[in-house]
């Protein structure tokens, strides 16, 4: 049975992300960041699967981050700030895909689009980017806490611009691509090797998405420290 915090995200049109249950069931996060919310798919999924935690989630777009805010309406334990993460602080250009939960910092790539029809550039837009560090102080992070970070190729960019934070995580969830899907993004390996730099080690690969051709295309990675 569809749980109530499931069905308050159905009766706006969002609908759990439950793909990660398999990734994040032996987790216990206090706090959950959430780093590219769209509508609040993977939060309703964590408010319902870890309904003691705190959920901070981030989303520049103003037609999602709407969305989220009437999906979270009344939850108290959950906050969204309208912005992306990033190493600067800055007002920056963002390519509107048309499906917006495809959208990036970076340019929309041919290849993506041929791959994942329907995802086209639809329009830019400016929107505000800072670090991490910007919204949330260290000691305000309930441990231990889970960071996820599904931005769209920006994943190297986002993740430094959560360095200094990044010690106050136990776990890293993040959506890496194995092809440039998105012009100039860093690949699955960077980033892996970034956040082993950090101090986190991978534990798992989930979701992995593979074209016939092509290989492996991009998956979820889950990191512990």
């Amino acid at each position: 049975m569809t749980s109530p915090v499931w069905r308050r995200g159905l009766r706006h049109g969002v609908g759990a992300s439950i793909e990660h249950d398999a990734a994040l069931k032996l987790l216990s996060p206090a706090m959950i960041v959430d780093i590219g919310a769209n509508r609040g798919q993977f939060a309703l999924f964590c408010a319902d699967r870890f309904p003691g935690a705190d959920i901070i989630s981030f989303e520049p777009l103003a037609e999602p981050a709407a969305c989220y805010r009437r999906v979270f309406a009344g939850m108290r334990n959950v906050r969204l700030v309208e912005e992306a993460i990033g190493p600067d602080e800055k007002e920056t250009q963002i390519h509107i895909s048309k499906r917006d939960d495809s959208s990036s910092l970076l340019p929309i790539s041919k290849l993506q689009s041929s791959l994942f029809p329907g995802t086209e550039l639809l329009e830019t837009a400016t929107i505000r980017a800072a670090p991490l560090g910007a919204s949330i102080e260290a000691d305000a992070i309930a441990k231990p806490a889970l960071i996820k970070i599904d931005v769209q190729g920006f994943e190297l960019e986002a993740l430094e611009g959560c360095k200094e934070l990044l010690p106050q995580f136990r776990w890293a969830y993040v959506e890496c691509s194995y092809l440039e899907l998105y012009e100039g993004q860093s690949l699955a390996p960077a980033v892996i090797a970034f956040l082993e730099d950090q101090g986190f080690r991978q534990t798992g690969e989930f979701n992995r998405v593979t074209d016939k051709s092509l290989g492996p295309v991009q998956a979820d990675f889950l990191f512990e420290r």
